[in-house]
């Protein structure tokens, strides 16, 4: 169904699922992170420091406030008593203040900062997605690079704006409500810490399970994701071919999974915050239980500092809240087991994407306008004169200038996808200035391979290409592309107005220019028929026109680039035979003084070429004009007279 369509070539090089985040991960998060927004985060930091320490004041606090109360008791002096405690109030107040300002200034801070870093992310995605070779995109599904803009990106975002000031603040505050317990009293540390012990031994059980299924869950629901985008794709197969019930059985299986994964990754996450709290509970119980037993025995209270001076029921009062605040941050560090690991995991998947190898420039041969006087002289020239030139420097600081004619030639070319599967052997062949070459031959003989070459979306294994007597590998592809106009079988059009689609082929042609484009390709009529005409808004792909409106389109947009090397590939595949006629004359047209290669399956549309190629896995085993390979009686003869079919 569906899905075969959007396999990789070869089947290889996709992306694995989500796993676990590769080492390092998280150390290149935060350099990103820190990287563009250094002072910001120092300031994020900085106040979750001061609100964290003041948050486990109130520890501190409770123990003055009964110390001074029961001074008060022994020494009954009202007047001391209320002294001491305004001044503990006004302490207090400017404690819980600054911490206020420093909570509201970190949030107001992050949230910057986090969408500045979601921004740099997104867009240094983007701008990496554009560098990437096309064997790239013919390798990864779409909806596998979508995931790293929304899942990856999601999940990101929850690790950096949340996770991280998160487990930043527990971390601050139970390293701060470690040294008050140690200072308080070393009997009630080592309950705490034996019970703290039991809480690390539930996070790492519930939570690795938890993150497990979390992980399970991002997988899954990546997979259905791309699964509804290939069906919205397909909808006219699925419901030409009666596929609605087996669809929707596919659906179902791919949802229960993603609700399973989502079910287990939830319960554990739900189930861990309860354990968590009770074991915070039966620890507070169990201090209270024991710090009454040392009372009733007589003990005297030890700390890392000596003996303490205090009543020990002040520090038991007072290590109580301490164990809930020490229990509390553990839990909510257990908490975020799971933003964390997603997190990481979309990081290094991002991460995988922009490490990917872009596309090579090594070239150094560029393209330029020029003028080209009586006796042959090129000068580069910044004005549109109509001449191109390549631009060709060389060590010794002296430049030279070829006139951009057209001439292509392939010398014992070998190709293949994968190294191991070679889709092209040994071919050879050359296209003059303002020839016609024809390609023919069984799907997957190698022809659209072989304008794949000359575009450099692929680099060929062994042999030659040389354009106007340059080797192509010494050309840049930016420049070289600029050279060629390309017809592809698959029409791709863009959200804009039929105008702006047309001038995607020469983003500085004019109005004019765009009009006469698509009268060469006779696209004018029916354009002017549209309900705004040229102003015409097309979305979804142009999902308003028929297929073969748009593949006039798109055969426009090859015309206004006015290259002098077009590429047709099934350029009339989509369209009617009448209306094929016309388009014939105005590719005709097109092709005059042009070097023009042409990919067919209808051999009415390549009798008038120079030179017709038959190509036969990966062999070109015939060549010559229509009315030689009619005379040979040969593989062309036999497709031409329907004595046989293409497999």
């Amino acid at each position: 169904m569906a899905r075969a369509m959007s396999m990789p070539r070869g089947g290889k090089g996709m992306r694995g699922p989500r796993g676990k985040a590769k080492k390092g991960t998280l150390k290149r998060l935060l350099k990103m992170l820190f990287s563009k927004n250094k002072r910001l985060m120092c300031v994020v930091f900085v106040c979750i420091t001061i609100s964290a320490i003041t948050g486990v004041a109130s520890s501190l606090f409770l123990k003055e406030l009964l110390t001074i109360i029961q001074k008060g008791l022994d020494n009954q002096s009202l007047q001391s008593v209320l002294g001491a405690l305004t001044t503990l109030f006004i302490t207090m107040g400017a404690v819980y203040s600054s911490s206020i300002i420093c909570n509201f200034i970190q949030a107001r801070t992050m949230a910057t900062v986090s969408q500045s870093f979601l921004h740099q992310i997104r867009t240094g995605v983007f701008n990496k997605m554009q560098s990437l070779p096309i064997s790239y995109f013919d390798t990864h599904l779409t909806g596998d690079i979508m995931s790293s803009y929304t899942n990856d990106t999601d999940a990101i975002r929850q690790l950096v704006s949340q996770s991280i000031p998160q487990l930043y603040s527990a971390l601050i505050s139970i390293t701060t409500l470690l040294a008050i317990m140690l200072t308080s009293s070393i009997y009630l540390s080592l309950v705490m810490f034996a019970g703290v012990i039991f809480m690390f031994l539930a996070t790492k059980i519930v939570g690795g399970n938890s993150a497990k299924y979390f992980v399970r869950q991002q997988r899954s629901l990546a997979d259905e994701e791309g699964f509804i985008q290939e069906m919205i794709q397909g909808q006219k197969v699925i419901k030409v071919f009666c596929h609605e019930t087996d669809s929707k059985k596919d659906f179902d299986q791919k949802n229960d999974t993603l609700c399973n994964d989502a079910t287990s990754a939830h319960t554990f996450a739900n189930i861990l915050m309860p354990i968590m709290g009770n074991l915070g509970n039966i620890l507070y119980v169990l201090l209270a239980f024991i710090g009454g037993i040392l009372i009733a025995l007589g003990v005297k209270n030890v700390t890392i500092l000596g003996f303490d001076n205090y009543p020990f029921i002040v520090t038991i009062i007072a290590f109580l809240p301490i164990s809930k605040q020490f229990t509390g941050n553990v839990s909510q560090s257990s908490q975020q087991i799971n933003s964390i690991v997603m997190g990481l995991a979309g990081a290094s998947r991002l991460f995988d994407l922009l490490d990917a190898e872009p596309e090579t420039h090594e070239g150094y041969v560029t393209l330029v306008r020029c003028n080209i006087d009586e006796n042959g002289v090129i000068t580069e020239s910044e004005e549109r004169t109509g001449h191109w030139a390549w631009k060709h420097p060389h060590k010794d600081g002296t430049l030279t200038y070829t006139e951009l004619k057209g001439d292509i030639q392939m010398f014992d070319v070998d190709f293949g996808y994968v190294p191991d599967k070679i889709v092209l052997h040994n071919v050879s062949l050359y296209a003059h200035p303002g020839q016609k070459i024809a390609f023919v031959g069984a799907t997957g003989a190698g022809k659209t391979t072989i304008t794949n070459l000359i575009n450099r979306f692929y680099d060929i294994a062994d042999g030659k290409i040389r354009y106007d007597g340059i080797n192509i590998n010494k050309i840049k592809k930016a420049d070289l592309r600029r050279s060629l106009g390309i017809v592809l079988q698959d029409t791709n059009l863009f959200t804009g107005t039929v105008m702006e689609n047309i001038r995607y082929g020469r983003l500085s042609a004019t109005d004019e220019d765009c009009i006469e484009a698509a009268k060469l390709a006779y696209a004018h009529d029916f354009i002017t028929r549209l309900p705004d005409g040229y102003n015409t808004m097309l979305t979804a792909d142009g999902g308003n026109l028929s297929q073969g409106q748009r593949q006039l389109l798109s055969i426009a947009r090859a015309a206004v680039k006015d290259a002098p090397v077009m590429i047709l590939d099934e350029a009339t595949s989509s369209i009617d035979t009448r209306t094929e006629a016309l388009v014939q004359k105005g590719t005709d047209r097109l092709m005059q003084g042009r070097t023009v290669f042409v990919i067919a399956h209808r051999l009415s549309t390549v009798q008038n070429s120079d030179v017709i190629m038959v190509l036969d896995h990966g062999h070109i085993i015939e060549r010559g004009s229509h009315q030689e390979l009619i005379e040979k009686r040969g593989k062309y003869y036999q497709l031409y007279t329907g004595a046989f079919e293409l497999e």
